[in-house]
């Protein structure tokens, strides 16, 4: 079996045996370096990147293949790839930029197979007289708008 192919096959064997993780990204180059990027319903804790690690580097022969391998998490500041990764995030504040240079700082309120929908309050003139009124936004994007959006970082 091509090394790749294999690679690829004995990383779906050890996520379905955690079935809360999840694929974000699986890189191998040209000098056998396997770079995995895991995330999890739930988070992914150190444990479960050795495992994946482990299920792959036990199953590989150096023999056949030398090989590094790196498996870790996506981080905190790490764009959404997926849509798996926007439904974890409901709830939370992104900063989304669109492919027709929009940006929306707003709360992610919703997430399914095809868009987003983002909930925000802004100040606008008043529709009649002076000064200003909160007014609440809402928008939908479509998976395919979204160049970039990442989770901001709230400390209280």
């Amino acid at each position: 079996m091509e090394f790749t192919k294999k690679v690829h096959t004995l990383l779906e064997e050890a996520l379905a045996e955690q079935p809360d993780l999840f694929l974000i990204d699986l890189h191998i180059d040209e000098q056998a370096r396997i770079r995995v990027t895991l995330d999890g319903d739930h988070g992914v804790s150190l444990q479960k990147c050795m495992a994946v690690s482990r299920h792959i580097e036990h199953n590989l022969d150096r023999e056949e293949q030398d090989f590094s391998l790196e498996v870790s998490s996506a981080g905190a500041s790490t764009p959404l790839q997926t849509a798996r990764q926007y439904r974890k995030h409901i709830g939370r504040k992104l900063l989304v930029e669109t492919a027709n240079h929009q940006s929306y700082k707003a709360t992610l309120t919703a997430a399914d197979n095809d868009h987003i929908t983002l909930d925000w309050k802004a100040r606008e003139p008043k529709p009649v007289g002076k000064g200003k009124h909160t007014v609440a936004k809402q928008v939908s994007l479509p998976y395919n708008d979204i160049q970039k959006a990442t989770v901001q970082l709230q400390f209280k």
